[in-house]
């Protein structure tokens, strides 16, 4: 078989380009090869074929469980965070019955209700930052992220269990802050615990007392149910499968670390990026300002939700540097035609986000921010992507672009912030995803009145 466009650089060069420069590696590859080409990932010698024409994603999302199919064993890289049965990390129809037992607790009425929790926690982190000092914003975002994962997956308010799952998240996280320490996760090899001063082992312990924690809140609800909770972990444990059973506690322990540590994570890195985007660009600060303030006072939060501006701007900076740059790897069924290659079955394709969002024929000149390209045109399922798509698509999408949409909208109506840095933002790997390199340094200059916008909109 000839493997399409496949890259010359040695093997050992293209896993450390990758880990230490993943958008420029992305970027130099497709100048070579624009729509598709052949590399090898961490952990495995085996080729991969990074593919980001639409057409191309749309055969293999359109496909999904059929041509091809997501087989846990390329989502490895994830098992040491998330463990082995989460949704993420089964195959076939047990990841069928399990995304249909989970689903239901990211939609409908279950987000409205988790509208004022968001803007709640978002006005409590940031009335607790001091005005005209700096504060990183990736930081900040993380805090209010965690506590409404938290809030509305586990139903913690306040109380020890719940600031030690905090404490603990945030370390544990904070371990594969950078390129070099997000090493660890993509070479099997240096995961070696020897004791706790060195990182893989600094990483057990930490897991394992959030292990304790997680197990016995689960115990804790087990003995105590409450049938009127509407966090998700309480619909998780009401939750049954087509034979009527319900999710082991090793089962609840893993969903739970995937919603702890994907759902979280990767919304205040997608929040932090808005945020500078809106204060690196005056024009478009002005323009949020103007439909912000169109809501009045105290707006409801799907009035919010619903604002076209807002969600161009959220779509935009999903766009420019999405949190995650692959889309699940799918492994061939069946001798398949792609882009003019016929693959043959165990072949490995993937999905790049990145580069199918940095695409001229897509978005003219990518690598400017401009929201109106969301409200000049709709782009299909397979031309933007920011959540994967298929039977692997991204469970938490509805609760992340309500959380993003909230806490932006409570920040910029409350609040008048400056970059602190005027460096533009780069971005950097962060274990798995891409965020911003220096956390977007920011300073809080005062509160902000509605009247302030309304001055702008009688001068417009």
């Amino acid at each position: 078989m000839q493997l399409p466009n496949r890259l010359r650089t040695p093997y050992i060069l293209q896993i450390l380009q990758w880990v230490a420069d993943p958008v420029g590696y992305m970027e130099k590859a497709a100048q070579q090869h624009p729509d598709i080409f052949t590399t090898v990932l961490v952990g495995s010698q085996d080729p991969w074929i990074f593919v980001n024409h639409p057409q191309a994603i749309q055969e293999i999302l359109a496909n999904d469980r059929k041509k091809f199919v997501a087989p846990s064993k390329k989502n490895k890289i994830l098992q040491p965070l998330i463990g082995d049965y989460s949704v993420i990390m089964l195959d076939g129809e047990r990841h069928k019955r399990r995304r249909q037992m989970v689903m239901p607790s990211f939609h409908g009425e279950r987000m409205r209700s988790y509208g004022q929790i968001i803007c709640q926690i978002t006005e409590k982190v940031f009335s607790q930052l001091p005005t005209n000092q700096p504060f990183l914003a990736r930081t900040a975002m993380q805090d209010i992220s965690l506590q409404v994962i938290l809030e509305a997956v586990f139903g913690l308010y306040e109380g020890e269990r719940c600031q030690q799952l905090k404490h603990l998240t945030a370390l544990m996280l904070d371990l594969f802050r950078s390129p070099r320490t997000s090493s660890f996760l993509f070479f099997p090899i240096l995961q070696k615990d020897l004791g706790a001063w060195s990182p893989w082992g600094k990483f057990v312990r930490v897991r394992e007392q959030i292990d304790q924690l997680l197990y016995a809140e689960i115990a804790s609800r087990r003995e105590k149910p409450n049938p009127n909770s509407i966090d998700i972990l309480s619909l998780l444990m009401s939750a049954r499968d087509e034979e009527g059973q319900p999710m082991t506690d090793q089962e609840l322990r893993d969903e739970l670390l995937t919603l702890l540590f994907a759902g979280h994570e990767t919304t205040a890195t997608a929040m932090a990026w808005a945020l500078y985007w809106i204060h690196h660009l005056p024009e478009v600060r002005e323009k949020l300002l103007q439909e912000l303030d169109s809501l009045g006072e105290n707006p409801d939060p799907m009035s919010i939700f619903r604002l076209p501006y807002l969600t161009a701007v959220c779509h935009e900076t999903l766009r420019v540097y999405p949190v995650g740059m692959l889309t699940f790897a799918r492994v061939v069924q069946e001798p398949v035609e792609l882009m003019g290659y016929v693959l043959e079955p165990q072949t490995t394709v993937v999905g790049c986000i990145y580069l199918v969002h940095q695409r001229e024929d897509l978005y003219p000149q990518p690598k400017q921010f401009k929201p109106e390209r969301f409200l000049e045109r709709q782009f299909s399922a397979y031309e933007f992507i920011p959540f994967g798509g298929g039977s692997r698509r991204c469970i938490g999408e509805a609760l992340a672009l309500f959380e993003m949409k909230l806490v932006l909208a409570t920040l910029m109506s409350h609040y008048q912030f400056v970059l602190a840095d005027h460096q533009p933002e780069a971005p950097r790997r962060r274990g798995v995803t891409l965020a911003p390199a220096r956390g977007v340094k920011m300073l809080i200059t005062g509160r902000r009145a509605l009247q302030e916008s309304q001055l702008i909109l009688a001068s417009t």
